[in-house]
């Protein structure tokens, strides 16, 4: 049983890693969804330093200007952190407000399309509803 897994075992080597699963790792970690010692379990990377390289040569981060990462962030920076997180925010409500609007109109013309076609051809395009349904859709018709 022992040297079946002594064969089992390969060293591995940086260049046994393909780009994309570097690059999938890099993103992870400076997302904050993994850190590089989760990663190394995670993916069965030999060494921490193997992620910190590829993060220094695939990553975002300025490597140059770099903080230690103990320390705790300012306030003011905190501050600025939430202030940029409820302007993405609030582009996304715009957005899907506007998304919301659109499927709306589009609802309502397609409804005055059916009400124009059926009274036109003199056919029922609607499904016949129970009379519980019925009383409902009878109600939104009222609002348009």
């Amino acid at each position: 049983m022992k040297e079946h897994l002594e064969t089992l075992y390969t060293k591995r080597t940086q260049k046994d890693y393909s780009l994309s699963l570097k690059l999938q790792i890099v993103k992870e970690i400076e997302s904050g969804e993994e850190s590089t010692h989760s990663a190394c379990r995670k993916y069965g990377i030999q060494a921490r330093s193997t992620i910190v390289s590829w993060l220094r040569k695939y990553g975002n981060f300025d490597w140059e200007n770099q903080t230690p990462s103990n320390m705790a962030k300012t306030p003011e920076q905190r501050i600025m952190e939430l202030e940029a997180e409820v302007n993405v925010l609030k582009k996304q409500k715009k957005f899907l407000e506007r998304q919301a609007y659109v499927a709306d109109k589009k609802a309502i013309f397609f409804d005055m399309m059916i009400n124009l076609a059926e009274s036109e051809y003199k056919i029922d395009i609607r499904k016949n509803l129970p009379p519980e349904q019925s009383i409902t859709s009878a109600e939104q018709k009222k609002k348009l």
